[in-house]
């Protein structure tokens, strides 16, 4: 009688053990954590920056915000010295993939931070020089991403701003003394291509609002004929500052992206960052699918956008030259 009890009670809990493995076999897997790593601020709102660009690549690719994917987002407030702290902590979360912004300085800290999670940078200018990959073409180890190709453009900028103001002698670059790799990339080819057009070159630095507004008295105190501002993820973020006071100068100004130019700027060329930002998010996308990012190039843009603004021009008094006019991708009036 107890071996017929005994007998029952195993095969019961073998029962019950079966049962219990088919429950965890039809529960489906956690969905993905993708860590973003931010040189800047978070937006007013928070539920901007999982609208944007990234998220709508991402969304391209079969993943969306609290349905099948989850985000853990680190701010670094333009503060550089935070980033190293914010990726070790995403590192500690786990997180599946960790998708920076900033440029190199948020790629770098990821980098240094893992060598096995799977990282997709965006806006990086030079990423084979500041080692984050071996090579565009065969990124190798756990990297891959987007340039927006910072050192190529600045020579081109500055030859617009000489057919803008072809009568100056004296042009200036603002950049950020913060952003040390950025501007290191941005200097030397503009100095190069003033070199080349005979164009004295000032190098103003500003990493604060404060030396903004003192970064531009300089330019009207050494009578600089034209500024170009350099692509920086802080002057990104002082739009409206930039454009303000290159008005008051009266200064004739360049800038790397169109909402400069859409925010009454007088110019601008450069990439679309919100399609490069989508790509980055399909990137990450197929990541998450099983792809490695050793093995997907990373990309340069192919398309370059300038915009000219004719309200602003006629307030400075210029005549935009029909050979740019000829050129341009929109005009604002």
């Amino acid at each position: 009688m107890r071996r017929r009890t005994f007998l029952g009670a195993s095969a019961a809990i073998l029962a019950a053990r079966s049962c219990f493995r088919d429950a965890l076999a039809e529960q489906p897997p956690e969905p993905p954590v993708i860590g973003w790593l931010s040189l800047g601020s978070p937006p007013a709102n928070p539920g901007d920056w999982a609208r944007g660009p990234i998220h709508q690549g991402l969304g391209e690719a079969g993943f969306v915000e609290d349905q099948n994917m989850t985000s853990e987002a680190r701010w670094a407030d333009f503060h550089h010295d935070r980033l190293p702290a914010l990726a070790a902590d995403l590192v500690a979360r786990r997180v599946d993939l960790i998708v920076t912004s900033g440029g190199a300085p948020s790629a770098l800290a990821a980098k240094n931070a893992t060598s096995t999670m799977p990282i997709v940078f965006t806006d990086v200018g030079g990423p084979v020089e500041s080692g984050l990959v071996t090579s565009l073409a065969r990124p190798g180890g756990n990297l891959t991403g987007f340039t927006d190709m910072v050192n190529e453009l600045i020579p081109k900028r500055l030859e617009l701003i000489g057919e803008l103001v072809p009568q100056a002698v004296v042009i200036a670059l603002l950049v950020n003394p913060k952003n040390q790799i950025g501007t290191e990339y941005q200097v030397r080819p503009a100095q190069e291509a003033a070199r080349v057009k005979g164009i004295q070159l000032l190098v103003l630095k500003a990493g604060t609002e404060g030396e903004i507004d003192t970064a531009f008295a300089s330019i009207s105190q050494l009578q600089a004929g034209g500024v170009v501002v350099a692509a920086d993820f802080f002057f990104g973020s002082r739009r409206d500052q930039l454009v303000a006071l290159a008005a008051r100068h009266a200064v004739p100004a360049i800038y790397a992206y169109r909402s400069f130019a859409a925010a009454g700027g007088l110019i601008s060329y450069g990439v679309d960052v919100a399609a490069l930002n989508r790509q980055a998010g399909i990137y990450a996308g197929r990541i998450l699918k099983g792809e490695k990012p050793a093995d997907l190039p990373v990309q340069q843009p192919t398309t370059f956008k300038l915009v000219v603004n004719l309200k602003t021009a006629e307030a400075l008094g210029l005549t935009i030259p029909p050979t740019i006019l000829a050129r341009a991708d929109e005009v604002i009036e």
